[in-house]
């Protein structure tokens, strides 16, 4: 009788989940060292830091930690991530694509100068591009793509008057990608290449009229304290991922590797929605305000007309695409007009 109500209660225990095993009891104990993108932005302290420091070892029962640390407080400029990355000195990375695209044209795809215009597109292309990058990844850089996720709208943020894409002609503009760079040279100004860190002292000092970044990152980086001017023609979305070194994803069982793509597809979602949310609020606290998170910046805010748009078409057109295709060859260019062309309602010309 003993033993039959024992089994009884054990049955039913185990029925209400009082003594299953927890979902972690298969996973692999890691403790991964992870480089993050720029310390004092929203998608390191909001998101990248969270999901290494608290989400994903308090999903996996304390199985997957992770010494993760900025790119800034580490001293690394952008286009060393991924280069570290292959080598193991890191297990993950977190970066954008642009920086990497100068010598790897077919990534440098996912976020050409001036082809997004919003964010319900941002999303299609990305998720259209994904395959291309996730490839990209393992065989260039022995990577296992993790997530690909954006920054606010890129923007350009003058300390001079511009009031119009004809008041780009003759300006020195700060740009990070080699299709910004075209991108700028179509408008008639001259790109410049600075490190993020060095763009406020660049713009005080007149070493640059404007520069591009995100709205929110233009307004954490005091950008508002050197610019007038917020010129709000979208140049990008600035495409970001997390990767991990492909020999330590191979060396993952298969819980583990089913347990971190579960945890990186809910943490890409999330993320995706704080850039959305922000972005206006860059906007905003940059300009006239209202601003629910610090000072008003009281940059004049200039909405590009019908004449700019049809501008920015042309430039992408004629100067953008033909640039990225003779990079890139006509295999690339093919897959490109059959993803984010599609999306974009855009195409590149085959390379001569």
């Amino acid at each position: 009788m003993r033993k039959t109500a024992l089994t009884i209660a054990a049955t039913a225990m185990l029925a209400t989940g009082v003594m299953a095993a927890p979902a972690s009891a298969e996973l692999n104990t890691l403790n991964l060292k992870v480089v993050g993108t720029w310390g004092n932005l929203s998608n390191w302290k909001e998101a990248e830091g969270p999901l290494w420091d608290k989400t994903m070892p308090e999903a996996s029962g304390g199985k997957i930690t992770a010494d993760a640390l900025p790119q800034t407080e580490l001293g690394i400029k952008g286009f060393e991530v991924m280069r570290l990355l292959k080598i193991g000195v890191f297990d993950v990375a977190h970066g954008v694509v642009g920086y990497i695209a100068g010598e790897d044209p077919v990534a440098e795809g996912v976020d050409l100068a001036g082809v997004i215009q919003n964010w319900d597109d941002a999303k299609a292309a990305f998720a259209a591009y994904r395959p291309t990058l996730a490839k990209q990844f393992e065989e260039t850089y022995g990577a296992k793509l993790l997530a690909v996720y954006p920054f606010p709208s890129q923007m350009l943020w003058c300390n001079a008057d511009v009031n119009s894409a004809a008041d780009l002609e003759g300006k020195k503009i700060r740009v990070y990608t080699t299709s910004m760079g075209d991108f700028v040279e179509g408008m008639g100004g001259t790109s410049v290449t600075i490190a993020f860190a060095e763009v406020v002292p660049g713009l005080e000092k007149k070493v640059v009229d404007c520069g591009i970044t995100g709205t929110m990152p233009a307004y954490q980086a005091k950008w508002w304290q050197v610019a007038n001017h917020a010129y709000l023609m979208s140049v990008g979305y600035t495409a970001t991922f997390a990767a991990m070194n492909l020999k330590k994803w191979n060396s993952l069982n298969d819980e583990t590797k089913a347990f971190m793509e579960a945890q990186m597809s809910d943490w890409e979602a999330k993320t995706w929605q704080l850039n959305i949310d922000q972005d206006q609020t860059g906007i905003a606290c940059n300009t006239e305000g209202p601003c629910p998170i610090g000072d008003v910046g009281g940059m004049k805010k200039v909405v590009p007309s019908a004449a700019d748009d049809a501008k920015r078409k042309q430039v992408l057109e004629e100067i953008v695409l033909k640039r990225f295709a003779e990079r890139c060859g006509a295999e690339c260019v093919t897959n490109w007009n059959a993803t984010i062309g599609a999306v974009a309602g855009v195409t590149a010309p085959m390379p001569n």
